[in-house]
């Protein structure tokens, strides 16, 4: 098969993207911070009027597969364009160019996930204030008055514009510098200073994109987000095949089809937001100043410190893994950019029994049914291992396949296929930390989840360079392993802890 027809075979994947990416609201809906927190609102009436007024916690195997199905399917959805882009620069026949590619993603990765806040703070937000207007008007939903949740949606956008901006003006030395904290090597860092140089246009409009996500999930907006998602993913196939294959345009062709993409998705967003609040372009621009004082900008960034910290230590530790890799050489990057696309696929697959545990523990921890709570821990537990060995046989069936569609470069291709073991061994690895994640994030446990990330970072940096300075490519992807390990070991600590002393309260934020 030619590359054009393997990228031709690429194009026909956006058809499952579109399926899917509306049910990524359930996720959203059911894990903002605001309604995990009203669910754990007045723990007394919770042990009183909610136990006689609310029916009992289904935790069947059949009820946590049905919350956990739809979240699967649609979270598959989330790193196709990733695995797409790479695959078309895999077939490029050009190792400094993957292993740019790799680097470039991930240097990217590093900055944006800083500011998700602006999706999970923007989902909230507007999740309550719909609760209020709700309110106001006798229990029946108005926009008649949209200006509490126009004005979350302008703060969120401003705060992306003037973040994105600063980025964008700081892109000579963001760059330069990132990939030297990378160990980039010189012609693998030409390769993502091509891809970053272009990519950089577009970061104001992805974190603008954040905001949108957000917004539309806190109000239940599923057709918008199946729309705007929907749009950004096809045309950004689209654009990048074209610009690759049609003009030639290589490397840069791939960033340029992602950046147009996501601005093209923005102005879709904009008008989806003016229909969905019934006003005129004028009116989306017109700020309220009592909606724009310094406490309402500053909530943005208070309501998910907790996760910020968490997600930066993760963040960064995949940032360590990608230096060693590039220490190791261009082919050892460009294997590992490979190979490191399934930990992404089955993450976001396990993340499906993950929301399985955060909904149904969160709503045992909201009535202090801590009985039905430790069901759930069980539960949960046994379907999330269950589904990472039916991941694990599937990656190592298809493995030879998947390797032959990512890359036509021979070199990259013998060292992938020599390690793919380790890749395929890591839903099994990665399963309890994902499941774990899932039991705190329902308990609201941000500070647990915060020096949980504090002490894998204590441990997991030396114990890696450790590994990486005995045995190299091996020592690297033990190093992935320990990432995964120490994180259900940290968080099954504190479980067990809780579970010995029966003071699961205590995991809890104070009401």
């Amino acid at each position: 098969m030619n590359n054009e027809s393997r990228c031709f075979c690429l194009y026909s994947y956006f058809v499952s993207y579109i399926k899917c990416t509306a049910l990524r609201v359930y996720y959203h809906l059911t894990n903002t911070p605001l309604y995990r927190s009203r669910i754990n609102e007045s723990p007394m009436s919770a042990n009183s009027a909610t136990s006689q007024a609310m029916p009992p916690i289904d935790t069947s195997y059949k009820r946590i597969v049905a919350i956990a199905l739809p979240v699967l399917l649609a979270n598959l959805a989330m790193p196709l364009q990733s695995v797409i882009d790479t695959a078309i620069v895999g077939n490029m026949n050009d190792t400094a160019k993957l292993a740019g590619m790799g680097l470039a993603i991930q240097l990217l990765s590093l900055l944006l996930v800083s500011f998700n806040f602006l999706q999970y703070a923007s989902s909230g937000l507007a999740a309550q204030a719909l609760g209020q207007l709700a309110n106001n008007t006798s229990n029946t939903p108005t926009l008649s008055v949209p200006m509490p949740l126009l004005s979350i949606l302008q703060r969120a956008l401003l705060l992306a514009f003037v973040i994105g901006a600063i980025l964008l003006l700081a892109k000579p030395w963001l760059i330069d510098f990132g990939l030297k904290a990378l160990s980039a090597n010189p012609e693998s860092g030409r390769a993502a200073k091509t891809y970053l140089d272009v990519r950089f246009w577009g970061v104001i409009a992805e974190l603008m994109n954040f905001a949108f996500i957000g917004w539309f999930a806190g109000q239940g907006k599923t057709r918008y987000m199946l729309y705007q998602q929907g749009f950004i993913a096809v045309l950004n196939i689209v654009l990048t095949l074209f610009f690759v294959f049609a003009m030639q345009m290589g490397l840069a062709g791939v960033a340029l089809g992602t950046t147009i993409a996501f601005w093209f998705g923005i102005l879709m967003a904009l008008w989806l937001s003016l229909k969905h609040l019934k006003i005129s372009w004028p009116v989306l621009f017109k700020a309220d100043r009592q909606y724009f004082t310094k406490e309402k900008m500053l909530r943005l960034f208070s309501l998910n410190k907790d996760i910020f910290v968490r997600t930066l230590i993760l963040t960064l530790s995949f940032a360590w893994i990608t230096r060693l890799s590039a220490q190791s050489g261009d082919v050892i990057l460009a294997a590992n950019a490979i190979l490191l696309q399934v930990l992404s696929i089955s993450a976001f697959a396990l993340d499906g029994v993950a929301v399985s545990a955060e909904t149904l523990s969160g709503q045992a921890a909201g009535r202090r049914d801590w009985p039905r709570f430790r069901i759930i821990v069980k539960r949960t537990g046994i379907v999330s291992y269950g589904l990472a060995i039916m991941l694990s046989a599937i990656w190592w069936l298809a493995m030879p396949t998947y390797l032959v569609f990512m890359t036509n470069i021979e070199s990259v291709f013998a060292l992938a296929y020599n390690y793919h073991l380790y890749a395929v061994l890591l839903p099994l690895v990665g399963v309890g930390a994902y499941w774990l994640d899932g039991i705190f994030f329902g308990l609201t446990a941000g500070s647990v989840i915060r020096n949980a990330a504090l002490i894998l970072a204590a441990i997991f940096f030396p114990l890696s360079w450790l590994l990486y300075q005995q045995w190299d490519m091996t020592g690297i992807w033990l190093s992935v392993w320990c990432l995964l390990l120490l994180r259900l070991v940290i968080l099954g600590g504190f479980l067990y802890r809780a579970n010995q002393t029966g003071s699961y309260e205590k995991l809890q934020p104070e009401a």
